[in-house]
């Protein structure tokens, strides 16, 4: 199994609603976003995936949230912009642009902070 990973940066601003802490306030982060792909099998080039397509594909997703208050961006206009759910979003959005010949998402990793990240695996 081959993995190949590219993680980018964002800042943003959310509040955590039916939370009852300091996080249920407005604030922001410097997220980080790690997505890892796998397969079995390298092209002719050698490559499972070119890290340029999965770098553009991601940057079409951090676009939409960056520098963005993102509770009012839809899908957190609906659901919580949690780390967990922050990662499911970027799944869904890069998903469909990698695939085919065996290769797939196997991980989306989002730091809020240096020491705090929540993992999506489909």
């Amino acid at each position: 199994m081959f993995e190949v990973s590219v993680e980018q940066s964002f800042a943003a601003g959310h509040a955590l609603r039916n939370y009852h802490g300091k996080c249920e306030n407005v604030h922001g982060h410097n997220y980080k976003v790690r997505i890892t792909v796998a397969g079995e099998r390298l092209d002719e080039t050698g490559l499972l995936v070119d890290f340029l397509e999965i770098k553009r594909l991601m940057g079409a997703a951090i676009e939409y949230l960056d520098h963005r208050f993102i509770n009012d961006l839809a899908p957190f206009d609906e659901i919580n912009p949690s780390a967990e759910n922050i990662a499911k979003y970027f799944y869904d959005r890069v998903r469909a642009g990698i695939g085919g010949d065996g290769v797939r998402i196997s991980e989306v990793k989002v730091w809020e902070t240096d020491t705090s990240s929540a993992v999506y695996r489909p």
